[in-house]
């Protein structure tokens, strides 16, 4: 509360008129159209729509340089970006994102997830910004540093939370609505991500070999912590629905009428939430050591979720036998490195939603757009997936070279490609 404090009349004065940008994009038709879109497709009705996503905050050098904030604090600052961010989507990309009609505020929660920290160097690129990075892994040795791992310790700060929340409503009084989300991290549910961070990826699959039985009791663990900070976060009625504009990861929106599941009496459960997890680290694991290190942990911490999304840059189709039986999943995520003919067989006919992500290379290795080959890379994707449920999310892009038109034609050629399927 002291930094929001620290907001001038004059940011005041900006933050309000910005919100009040936002709130009239949001109410434009076509955002009630898009709704309607992300409804058909994750509701599976017949004949839904593809919706075309880009997602900007990796090439935020583009696209949301610094010099366009007029706010000098800090929590000016970030809700400048936060309204800007919506803005400037809206107004340079216009993609198949609905224009939040609310300005969302999170618990103030704090979770020691190992009760050991774990570092991180990062390098800057040349333009200044932090893009290489490495952990400083806390155990190296598995057998002799299992013990120093914790169990995870969560507190949440109320007061915080009302104060901030006050504050938001406050300053956008007769603009935006205010509302609560969750601000539970959802990540502890990337198994493997964690177990990279603690140990590194060498010594992660040395160990499977070396020490499986210590490999087994580092995944319990974390499986067991995964479901700790879950059941903290619903005793403490911490959890709020997100079966609408929010993303279960990745700029995939959650717009649903599958949510709330049945028993719902207006406290949410994770079975009311559409939530992820992902793999991306065992893209070099045999399909037989994920079957025996992996999927009986992931099956574990996605049992309690209303529906799933799975997976990230990681390729589906090895892994897919266990995949397929993950409760509750209703997105996979289908990746450059994923065979899109195989994955379009084995969800024609289902309900589960094809994620694709398309190749950045035509945003950021290119600097001009390759229309005809972009196009054609969306044709491939439509073309293996006749009768089954698509969306497409563009992720990874670190810069489009300053050509903010890039994003918006791809858009507009996507589009293009969709209508002539």
């Amino acid at each position: 509360m002291d930094a929001l404090a620290e907001i001038t009349a004059d940011e005041r004065a900006r933050l309000r008129e910005l919100a009040r940008r936002q709130a009239d994009y949001a109410a434009l038709p076509v955002m009630e159209q898009r709704r309607r879109m992300w409804y058909d497709l994750n509701d599976a009705r017949p004949g839904a729509r593809p919706p075309v996503i880009v997602e900007t905050w990796t090439f935020d050098r583009d696209f949301l340089p610094e010099s366009l904030s007029r706010c000098r604090s800090r929590a000016g600052r970030a809700i400048e970006r936060t309204l800007l961010r919506n803005i400037r989507n809206h107004e340079l990309i216009d993609d198949d994102k609905v224009m939040p009609a609310t300005f969302e505020v999170g618990w103030a929660v704090t979770v020691d997830e190992f009760g050991v920290k774990i570092e991180r160097e990062t390098v800057k690129d040349s333009q200044g910004y932090d893009t290489g990075y490495k952990f400083l892994h806390p155990i190296k040795d598995l057998r002799r540093d299992l013990a120093m791992l914790k169990p995870a310790v969560c507190t949440v700060d109320r007061e915080a939370t009302a104060a901030r929340r006050a504050f938001m409503e406050e300053l956008f009084d007769g603009i935006l609505p205010v509302r609560q989300v969750s601000g539970v991290p959802g990540a502890c549910r990337f198994l493997t991500q964690r177990v990279v961070e603690l140990m590194g990826m060498e010594s992660y699959f040395m160990a499977m070999y070396d020490c499986p039985d210590e490999m087994h009791a580092l995944m319990a663990y974390l499986r067991d912590n995964a479901l700790r900070i879950m059941n903290w976060a619903q005793a403490e009625g911490l959890l709020c629905l997100n079966n609408e504009n929010e993303a279960s990861f990745g700029s995939s929106y959650n717009f649903t009428t599958q949510l709330p599941s049945p028993g719902y009496d207006g406290r949410a459960r994770w079975a009311d939430i559409f939530g992820s997890a992902n793999s991306q680290e065992t893209v070099g694991v045999s399909t037989a050591m994920f079957h025996e290190f992996c999927y009986p942990y992931y099956r574990n911490v996605c049992e309690p979720l209303g529906l799933l999304y799975y997976g990230c840059c990681e390729p589906a189709h090895p892994f897919w036998d266990d995949i397929r039986r993950l409760p509750h999943l209703k997105k996979v995520s289908i990746s450059r490195w994923c065979d899109q003919r195989f994955m379009g067989e084995a969800l024609r006919g289902s309900e589960v939603v094809f994620s694709r992500k398309p190749d950045p290379k035509f945003f950021a290795v290119d600097v001009a757009l390759d229309e005809e080959a972009w196009s054609a890379h969306v044709r491939e994707t439509l073309e293996a997936t006749r009768d089954v449920f698509v969306e497409f999310i563009v992720r990874d892009v670190y810069t489009v070279h300053g050509d903010l038109s890039k994003p918006r034609r791809a858009v507009e050629l996507a589009r293009r490609e969709i209508d002539r399927a």
